[in-house]
């Protein structure tokens, strides 16, 4: 997906920007929350996607076989863009006697912020496509899509969603446990394109990508 958004097919442009709207915005807000640059959210992050899409642009040199992988790659492609926002924007009014030098940006609590967002739509993108897959596999499969759904989303322990779904708790773990290892599989298949000659960074993508989410 990414080296077809990078040689401009459209379709593919149109998935890249939905899976990573998100840690791009949430970045941007976190960086300028409570100063005036947060007025030029919308055009910075339009900045960003410009950028990586322009023929010649950022998303052309992209390596993930680079240390962090494509989430490293993009997170300094957002610094870089909100920083050159800020230098455009120098004659905006800061608070007090702040300077925009100083403009506070503690970057291990916004790459924090930028990695939180992009587990997220890791996991949105993970969930659409086990739906997708289950979708061809009759509804056994669509039916254990729904039951993580109620586990995660609506935060229902499985005893519970046995007494709504008049089966037996037992039967119900081993879907459970079935539909977890569903999603698993999807999961890797995401994150062998970032991470495409290491099992171990995978393993240890997904341990981090889980204690972000907690």
């Amino acid at each position: 997906m990414i080296d077809a958004a990078a040689n401009g097919q459209e379709s593919a442009r149109d998935e890249f920007a939905r899976q990573y709207l998100g840690p791009v915005r949430a970045y941007l807000a976190a960086r300028w929350r409570g100063l005036p640059f947060l007025e030029h959210l919308d055009d910075a992050v339009q900045e960003v996607f410009f950028d990586l899409f322009r023929s010649g642009g950022v998303l052309d040199r992209v390596d993930r076989n680079r240390e962090g992988g494509f989430r490293a790659f993009l997170y300094g492609v957002v610094r870089v863009a909100a920083r050159a926002v800020e230098r455009r924007n120098r004659s905006l009014p800061l608070t007090g006697d702040m300077e925009l030098d100083h403009v506070p940006s503690d970057e291990s609590s916004l790459s924090v912020v930028f990695d939180q967002a992009w587990a997220t739509s890791i996991m949105h993108e993970a969930a659409r496509r086990q739906r997708e897959r289950s979708e061809s596999l009759g509804d056994g499969a669509l039916r254990r899509v729904e039951l993580l759904e109620m586990r995660f989303e609506q935060d229902l322990p499985i005893r519970e969603i046995a007494r709504q779904w008049d089966m037996d708790p037992s039967a119900l773990h081993r879907e459970y446990a079935k539909a977890r290892q569903e999603f698993k599989t999807v999961l890797l298949e995401i994150l062998a394109f970032y991470h495409p000659h290491s099992t171990a960074r995978m393993d240890q993508e997904i341990s981090y990508l889980r204690t972000l989410l907690k």
